[in-house]
């Protein structure tokens, strides 16, 4: 077997080792699941935290995926680092005990396994952003940029249908495994689910719904609200600022992403973390910087985990993810029109 092939199964091992063993350690909190797999046929694999509800009510949903661009490394670390927090702590914090009996929260360290294990391969490979998935025919460039690939104004903005591209968003909307694995899983529990959070990097923000101009979410100033508490938290650890806002206000325009399509079939709060840095090192930030970057971004996932549970929990719900799903059919059937005729009906 190539050297190159080792490293790349030693890397799969550690990864699902660990869950493994996070798992067998924690039967009471932790059980996991292999919900799809990527187009090389890796595993893609989840850690589900919760425990028992005291009162026997139905549970709500958080959802936490890491790693759906292989080069953003720090993401999958985080994943892992909010494993460790929850496990080493939910015994002595009674707030996350509580919590954890009202909601089941759903870890994915690692999305796209197939790009995240080549850019371990060599420096030649360490930026790869895409999956490794076969070009279509004619071409010669391997892999889709998965956060262009879910069912959310797919190809409409943002994006390249020139498979050598980093922004390549596939032959159509949901073409990829990897997002399709999401989509049939999450969608599943889409009227229990409360927050879809997607962690990458770098530039240090959080970006909420939509990566369309000309598209904003119900919620918008609720969703910038939570977002900037939660860049608030983030900030008074080690004085790093996150900017708050959609895509196309303080990033650029994009379609396709699991943010977006998230928000769109009625997930009501949903949000994008950029995490370290600014780009002086980007997506190739130092070790001495992963301790402090995972630390901060805890601080403000746990920050916006909280607002939705309380919301939920301590003063009546959300209005339900089924009343969001149908308004929002409803606006992206006025926004097809909208685009193509530029009247808003």
């Amino acid at each position: 077997m190539k050297v190159t092939v080792l490293i790349k199964h030693f890397k799969t091992y550690v990864i699902y080792k660990w869950m493994e063993d996070v798992e067998r350690e924690n039967p009471e909190l932790v059980s996991s699941a292999v919900y799809g797999h990527t187009f090389e046929g890796k595993n893609i694999a989840l850690l589900k935290f919760g425990l028992q509800n005291p009162e026997g009510k139905e549970k709500k949903v958080i959802w936490m995926d890491c790693g759906i661009h292989a080069r953003e490394w720090i993401a999958p670390a985080f994943c892992q680092w909010f494993v460790k927090e929850i496990v080493t702590s939910y015994k002595t914090n009674k707030k996350l005990e509580q919590m954890l009996q009202n909601l089941d929260v759903y870890v994915t360290p690692v999305i796209n396994v197939d790009g995240y294990m080549y850019t371990w391969v060599n420096t030649t490979t360490r930026i790869w952003r895409k999956s490794r998935s076969t070009p279509p025919s004619g071409n010669s460039c391997l892999g889709v940029d998965l956060n262009r690939n879910f069912n959310a104004n797919w190809g409409t903005v943002g994006v390249s249908f020139d498979s050598c591209a980093n922004t390549y968003c596939g032959k159509e909307a949901g073409s990829e495994p990897e997002a399709t694995a999401v989509m049939d899983f999450v969608g599943k529990m889409v009227k229990q689910t409360l927050c879809f959070l997607t962690i990458h990097s770098a530039g240090q923000l959080i970006l909420l719904p939509y990566g369309h101009p000309q598209i904003s979410a119900p919620n918008y100033d609720e969703l910038v609200s939570v977002g900037k508490a939660a860049a608030a938290e983030m900030k008074k650890l080690h004085g790093m600022g996150y900017t708050v806002g959609t895509s196309p206000q303080i990033l650029y325009p994009n379609s396709g992403s699991s943010r977006d399509w998230a928000r769109l079939v009625g997930i009501p709060f949903s949000y994008t973390f950029e995490l370290r840095d600014k780009g002086e090192f980007s997506h190739l930030l130092p070790e001495d910087q992963i301790k402090p970057a995972c630390e901060e971004a805890y601080a403000g996932a746990l920050s916006i985990i909280t607002y939705v549970h309380d919301k939920t929990f301590n003063s009546g719900a959300i209005p339900s993810a089924a009343f969001f799903g149908v308004a929002m059919v409803m606006l992206s059937s006025f926004m097809v029109v909208f685009l193509t005729t530029g009247v808003l009906l």
